[in-house]
């Protein structure tokens, strides 16, 4: 196998934000990410079932902290007892193995890009001043008209509000990938990995590593 050549699939948790001395003495904003060894539990084929990917898993457990049906799923393919799974779809299996090959940080090079995913923070039902950033009207006295969105829709006609108008609801909580970002600093005894930038998600929080797909 091309270990060079293959996408890398790492999951970890987020641990916060610190500087980090760059090049030229610059100190950059980066967060933080403890990175353990993901092995691959299991590679997804189109025969059986229907596209190409590579599955991996991080966090060992204990088999009682897992459902049945994820129990189920390490017993069929002959994998350790894992918290968490995550897949990543690829064009070929060839530099992949199903068993004994793991991810590792040790994959990753200092000045190289990565994409980064978690899960952002929720921040509960909100106005359309928080949410999408309205301006509002007067603040004066008598105005009755603050923080609201305004007019919604039409009358008689067509006497609906059309699809995708920006209105009050629930902000956050979605999940937020973060495209490109650099890799300034690689700590292997501590299994800690500092890209530049900030991450979704809030401290504690799982997050997915793989190689930038637009820069491959």
């Amino acid at each position: 196998m091309d270990d060079r050549k293959r996408t890398v699939l790492l999951m970890g948790r987020k641990v916060g934000m610190a500087q980090v001395s760059a090049a030229a003495g610059r100190v950059v904003a980066a967060t933080a990410i403890a990175v353990g060894p993901c092995p691959i539990v299991h590679l997804r084929t189109v025969e059986r079932d229907g596209y190409r990917a590579v599955q991996v898993a991080a966090q060992p457990v204990e088999s009682k902290r897992l459902s049945a049906a994820e129990l189920g799923h390490c017993v069929r393919w002959q994998c350790k007892p894992h918290a968490k799974l995550c897949e990543l779809r690829v064009e070929a299996l060839d530099n992949y193995a199903a068993t004994g090959d793991v991810f590792t940080i040790h994959e990753l090079e200092v000045g190289s890009r990565v994409d980064v995913s978690g899960i952002g923070k929720g921040r509960g039902f909100q106005g359309v001043m928080k949410r999408h950033g309205f301006s509002g009207g007067p603040a004066s006295h008598g105005s009755m008209f603050h923080r609201r969105g305004g007019s919604y829709g039409q009358r008689e006609e067509p006497g609906r509000v059309y699809p995708g108008r920006k209105m009050p609801g629930r902000m956050g909580g979605g999940r937020r990938t973060m495209q490109n970002l650099s890799i300034v600093r690689i700590l292997p005894e501590q299994g800690l990995l500092f890209v530049k930038g900030s991450v979704a998600g809030a401290n504690g929080g799982w997050v997915t590593i793989r190689s930038a797909k637009k820069g491959m």
